[in-house]
This record gives C-alpha cells, structure tokens and sequence, in this order.
C-alpha cells in the first residue's frame, strides 16, 4: 500500500487557489488521483516521522508548497529508477529551499550550491528500505520544512534519484501571487498531449530519433486505447524480428526486402513498448526484464536468420559469422553494463586524490561530459552513433540485408561492431584509470561472474582481471588451433583442450580476491569471451555442425543475459542459479565430451539442459513465487 503525506508547515499551508480550495487539500487529491492508496496530512515533521514508521509500502511526501500537474506526482509515484526518488526543478532556488546536484540521475549532494544543479522539488518517493531513514530523518529535523527533511534523509547516506519535468508544468510558490502564476502555467499546458510527448525517450540515438520517435507515438497512443500492454508489444515485436530472420534464410530478393521491412518495424515496436509503459505508466519488474531479454533474443534470431541465409546461399562460413557478430556484441553488452556501473559508483564516491587533475583520463572525461550537453551537434550526434547502439545495428542488418544480401549484412555488423568495441574500450579503460573507483565491491561479484561450485575449490589469488584475460587468451588460442587444424584436416590432440581448460580455470583463482581495481570491471567480459571462445573451439575441433554451436551459445547468452537485467533492474539471483553449474563448470563438462569424442551430444546435451533450467527458473521467478506472494496478482509489464 502506498501513502501519501503533505506535509502542512510554513507559509503555504494557508494559501489558496483561485478556487477557494486550500493548496494542501489540493495536493491531497492530487495525490490520490496519482495512484496513493491512502493520502494524510501531517501538521509537523514530527507527526509525519509517526506516520512513516507505521507504514509497509512506499510513501510519497511532499510539501504544502507545491503546484503541478497530477502527472508530475504520477511520473513521481511510479518511476522505475530507483526506489527513493525525489522531485528536481530548474527555478531558482528560494530562502530555504535545498539545492542538489546530480550525476548520471542520481543525487549525489544536497545544498552544495557551488555544484548545484536544479533545486529540490518539494517532493519524493521513498521506497521502503529507506523507511527508516526516513523517519529517523524526521526527527532529526523536527521543526523544519520539507527541504530540511530531505537533506537530513541525503545525509543519511540513502541513495536517491533525479525526477526531471519536462514539458509539464510543477512550480513551489511562497505566496497567493506565485500560486496565481503557477496556476497559470499549469493550465496553459495539454496534459495529455505532453504525456504522449514524454513517452519518448530525451536522449535517444540518432536513428531512433530521426526514424522511428517521429511517428511511433501515434502507434503508442493507439495501443494504448485499444488497451494493449507494453508486455503484449514487446511479444508482437518478437514475432516481427522471428518473421524477418526466417524471410533472410529463404532468401531472394523479394524476401530479403520483406525481412528488412519486418525487421524495421518490429525496432519500431520494440520502441513503442517502452514508450508505452512511460505513456500508460505501467512499469514491473517482468516487463523490464522481459524487454532487455527480448531485446536481446530477437537480434541473436536475426543473426541466426542472416547465418542461414549466408550458408543456403553458398558461402560456407555463415554460420561462423554469425556465431562472432553473436559472441562479439554479448561481450560488448558485459562492458557496457559493468561500465554503467562503475560510472553510477564514481558519481557517488569521491575520485582518489592523486594529484593528477586531468592527464588523458581527466580530459577525455571532460571532452565527453561537454559534447553530451552539446544536444544536436554534429560532435553529440557522431559519438552517438559511432558507438553502434542497437537502432544502427538494426537499420543496417535491414538495409544491408534488403540491397545486398546476408553476407555483406553480417560482415557490417562485425566490421562496425569490432571498430565501435575497440573505440569505447580504449577510451573507458582510460577514464576508468583515471576515475579509480573499486566498482565491483558493491554488488554480488561471485553471482554476476557466474562462479559454479569449482570455484570453492580454487586457491585465492589476486589479479582477478589477469587471470581472467589470461584464460580467455588460452581459449582463444585453442580456438585459433582448432581451426587451423580441422582445415588442415587434422585432429586437435585431447592434451590441448585440457591445457586451454587449465589457463581457462586460472581465472576461476581470482573469483574471491577483492575486484577492487580501476579495471576490475572488465571481468565478467572476459570470463564470459573466455568460455564461448571455448565452447566454440570445443564444436569446431570435434567438427560439430555450425548451427548447433550457435544454438549453445545463444542459450548461454540467455543465461547471461538473465544476470545481466536483474543486475540493472536490482533483482535477485535466479531461482535455479546453481543448478547453472558455473562458466568453470560447464567448461570442464565439455573438455570431458571432447576427449570421449562426443563434442556433439556434450553441446546438445548441456545446451538442452541449460535451457530447461532457464524455462524453470523464470517460471518459478516470474510466476510461481509472485503467485505465492500476491494471490496470483500480477502487475502488467
């Protein structure tokens, strides 16, 4: 149950509106119209801090000061950022109000005026982990205002996010002229209208912008009127993408610009179901996660699509293409996930003091930070897309497929994909040097490693990341033999898959040493390229079919995946993670199949398993356990 609570104190508890309601009954509705379950007035901090320790589920706060649109404190309610959020304008700062200065959404200081950037709100969302926080906050500000609260509850060290408005309207007013005004400004707006617009992202890339956000509102606004779900558009968008994949492994040109066509539009839909959800505000845990696994699943089938296609069409490698751009873009999503999270740490921590106040690190950062706020410049647009995020990847699969075929669809994507990796990893291992923030300290480093019972066994040794990069290099060795040796037509000797096993397990030793260096966020990515590079040279030394090893690998990739989003979306580990066995043991299972000279039915076998165990663990996470819990209540995605 969620509770609401104005806070009646200061000058604009008597003011009233044009009317002749009180401000805070105002709010009071207001809140309730924005989805709180029951809305009080607390007279003081003192009675509010009573009011908070008797409360179970989150509370919304906010002073008697404030005068917005309903869908300002809706947004509020129910943003998916975080579970304390707080309200953030750009007025300028009146007597008492508290200033705060934000990083990468989060609020890192509280009347730091120097660094401000924007002024509190006059209200937030507290989750109810920070519940305590936050009566003891109250008390300790006892007398004071809303803003006193709030910096009391900051200083408490409770991570908070950043709501921004936009397009709509919230203003805090100190007296019956600024209540006038701000009324005003309220009304001049569509509410409606600006909701539609708000459902689209503020910063997107630069295809999605120009090519897809221009129109897919109105997709968006009909969705939502015929009553269908974010969850229901994201399942229409996978059939789309399955559709284009099968249309470019049949081939011929009609059929291939049909796949691009499909293809398209199902990215277009994959934008609507987001839009959606932030139009309709509709958010859940499953529907986060199962847009970031949909998203993910639906390119591998494309990939899947296009390698077919290739090999029907002659070329005999494919299937191998499809199996690098596959491989290539999961390690690049490790980097990108575990670098989002060094960034969110280091906004919160101070860098180390080292003297050194700019070197490449520092200017590299500061040359970021400036073309970032350059929004629609040339310089914003090209970082943007040199990076090769997903609306790229997928307008140059549909274009590249539809004019010349899967082939040269899949050499672009590897070709610009290996460039835009080499890119951001040269640049963020600079400026991750340069930030020296121990990242991996924060989180559950054995689990998002994905460490199997093995690693108890292994002695500790420091240098995580060595020992991880050293294992990946020994499988991709023995990928390198295996290659040379079947095209040689020669056998691999057993002795070296053991071998590659051996460096491969060497960053198992580094699992339980502290993951405290400036580059230590690099290890999931390595240990998840050293073991598909062995899987992979496992199939292709025991001349497995091709589309077998894809399938493999695109199992792992789920699992990994299915990590990697309840890392973003803050979720426990999967119900059946151990069952998983670990990236070490896997590995050694299928050293085993190779040496008996079973790599096929080892792949088959192990890749069937894994992906029963996945199909079960979300059903028991996403269904079974959620039905205990709530009755069979489940919130839409």
């Amino acid at each position: 149950m969620t509770l609401a609570i104005v806070l009646a104190a200061g000058p604009a508890a008597g003011l009233t509106t044009d009317a002749g309601e009180r401000l805070v009954d105002r709010l009071a509705g207001q809140w309730r119209r924005a989805g709180a379950d029951e809305v009080r007035v607390a007279a003081d901090l003192a009675e509010l801090a009573d009011l908070v320790a008797a409360a179970t589920g989150p509370v919304l706060v906010s002073g008697a000061d404030l005068v917005a649109h309903t869908a300002v404190l809706k947004h509020l309610a129910t943003s998916p950022v975080g579970p304390t959020v707080a309200l953030v304008l750009t007025d300028p700062p009146a007597a008492g109000q508290a200033t705060v200065r934000e990083e990468r959404g989060q609020v890192v200081a509280v009347d730091d005026t120097e660094g401000a950037t924007g002024v509190f709100g006059g209200a937030l969302r507290v989750g109810p982990a920070d519940l305590p926080a936050l009566a003891a906050a109250a008390r300790t500000a006892a007398g004071g205002g809303v803003d006193r609260l709030f910096a009391d509850l900051a200083g408490c060290g409770t991570l908070t996010f950043a709501h921004r408005v936009r397009l709509l309207v919230a203003h805090r007013v100190g007296d019956q002229a600024e209540l006038a005004a701000a009324q005003a400004a309220v009304a001049a707006v569509d509410e409606d209208r600006a909701e539609l617009k708000l459902s689209v992202k503020e910063r997107d890339d630069f295809f999605t912008t120009f090519f897809v956000s221009t129109w897919s509102p109105y997709v968006t606004k009909a969705a939502a009127r015929i009553g269908l779900g974010p969850s229901g558009v994201t399942m229409i968008s996978v059939a789309f993408a399955v559709a284009a994949a099968v249309l470019f492994g049949v081939g011929g040109r009609l059929a291939l610009v049909a796949g691009g066509v499909l293809l398209y539009l199902g990215f277009v839909l994959d934008c609507v179901d987001g839009q959606l959800a932030r139009y309709t505000r509709h958010f859940s845990a499953w529907g986060g996660w199962l847009d970031t696994m949909a998203d993910r699943a639906k390119e591998y089938v494309v990939y899947a699509g296009l390698g077919y296609g290739a090999t029907h069409a002659g070329f005999r490698y494919g299937w191998a293409l499809a199996i690098a751009a596959m491989t290539l873009q999961t390690v690049r999503h490790m980097t990108d996930t575990w670098y989002g999270v060094l960034h969110d740490e280091a906004a919160r921590r101070p860098r180390a003091a080292t003297g050194d106040a700019g070197g490449i690190g520092g200017k590299l950062n500061a040359a970021s930070t400036k073309v970032q706020a350059d929004t629609g410049s040339v310089s914003y647009w090209l970082k943007r897309t040199v990076v090769f995020p997903i609306g790229e990847r997928w307008a140059l699969m549909a274009v590249a497929a539809a004019l010349f075929g899967p082939l040269v669809a899949l050499w672009a994507v590897l070709v610009w994909g290996v460039l835009a990796f080499a890119y951001t990893g040269a640049l963020r291992t600079l400026r991750a040097r340069w930030m020296r923030v121990p990242v991996l300290t924060t989180v559950d480093t054995g689990l998002h490693r994905d460490d199997g019972p093995l690693v108890r066994a292994m002695p500790v040794v420091r240098a995580p990341l060595v020992l991880a990069v050293v294992g990946a290099l020994g499988a991709a060795g023995l990928l390198l033999w295996a290659l040379l040796a079947v095209h040689a037509g020669n056998d691999l000797p057993g002795w070296a898959v053991t071998f590659a096993l051996v460096l491969l397990l060497s960053g198992a030793q580094g699992a339980r040493a502290a993951h405290d260096g400036p580059l230590d966020w690099l290890v999931p990515a390595a240990l998840r390229a050293g073991e598909y590079l062995f899987a992979i040279a496992v199939g292709v030394a025991g001349r497995v079919s091709p589309w077998l090893i894809f399938g493999y690998v695109f199992v792992l990739t789920l699992h990994h995946y299915d990590l990697t989003a309840r890392l973003e979306k803050r979720q426990a580990a999967p119900p059946l993670h151990a069952a998983t066995l670990g990236w070490e043991g896997r590995s050694a299972l299928l050293t085993i199949g190779s040496i008996a000279g079973i790599a096929s039915i080892a792949l088959a076998t192990l890749g069937t398993y894994l992906l029963v165990v996945f199909v079960a663990s979300v059903v028991l996470a996403w269904v079974v356990l959620p039905a205990r819990v709530h009755g069979g209540d489940r919130s839409p995605g």
